[in-house]
């Protein structure tokens, strides 16, 4: 017999309407809507495997799964046997394109890439990396995509403590309780904010994020900035390896998945 084809497919979507992308018993997820899509275009069950999971009303520019398809060529025009040859490049656009047709318009692929049968969308990928948005003025086109504050946290004590968590490895203080994970290590290689035209910016890069993590994370550089904690406290949260000693969660609207990284894409 055989082996399918495996395939990875990268993807944008809108969280604000799903119940984050895995598939849940009782919700609508981002999974479960691209894994109906392609089951209609593939003409087969299509169970997907996502990068990683996100919560309720998070985004994501950059996501990719993969996912395994019958010993045919489901992604040429004219069906038939595998060969030696890859799809062209035109066939891969139609079943993009015949694809977002029928997606909702919150959620859009943008590639289909033939991969090897071993190659896997969460344990394979090397960097992962998010940002999170806040602005200060009123704005109904920010609702839903940036977190609104009242009063502007000092960035450089911010940064400050955000440049200590990238000594860490450890990041157990930050992570949903009763996770199923081996370690909580991750290794932190980017955390900075920014300033922009409406607010300002968090930019956080690791090879692998904990359940919740960057929204503890910056629910703690909030206290930071609010001068609540000095930028030094945040050792001691770390190293605590308390979840109930960093900060509260910051709401999910703010948060995207920008950028995942393999060394063979």
């Amino acid at each position: 017999m055989t082996a399918k084809q495996r395939y990875f497919i990268e993807l944008a979507y809108d969280g604000t309407n799903y119940h984050g992308w895995q598939v849940q018993q009782n919700a609508e997820s981002v999974q479960e809507v691209l894994n109906k899509a392609l089951a209609t275009i593939l003409r087969q069950p299509v169970e997907t495997t996502g990068c990683g999971r996100t919560d309720t009303g998070v985004h994501a520019r950059e996501f990719f799964a993969h996912f395994d398809v019958e010993p045919y060529n489901p992604l040429s025009t004219g069906g038939g046997e595998i060969n030696n040859h890859e799809p062209s490049v035109i066939d891969y656009g139609l079943k993009i394109r015949s694809l977002n047709s029928i997606l909702p318009p919150d959620i859009a692929i943008k590639n289909i890439i033939p991969v090897h049968v071993c190659a896997h969308a969460r344990f394979d990928a090397t960097l992962r990396s998010y940002q999170y948005h806040i602005h200060f003025n009123k704005d109904p086109f920010l609702r839903g995509y940036s977190w609104q504050l009242r009063d502007v946290p000092d960035i450089d004590l911010m940064n400050q403590a955000a440049a200590i968590m990238m000594e860490y490895i450890d990041f157990s203080c930050f992570s949903k309780s009763n996770t199923q994970v081996k370690t909580n290590n991750c290794k932190i290689s980017r955390a900075v904010w920014e300033r922009t035209e409406q607010g300002m910016v968090f930019h956080i890069s690791a090879d692998r994020f904990l359940r919740n993590m960057v929204r503890a994370i910056v629910g703690t550089l909030m206290m930071v900035g609010k001068q609540e904690i000095a930028p030094e406290a945040v050792r001691q949260i770390i190293e605590s390896k308390n979840r109930s000693n960093a900060g509260t969660s910051v709401p999910a609207c703010g948060l995207y998945l920008t950028e995942v990284k393999y060394t063979y894409l």
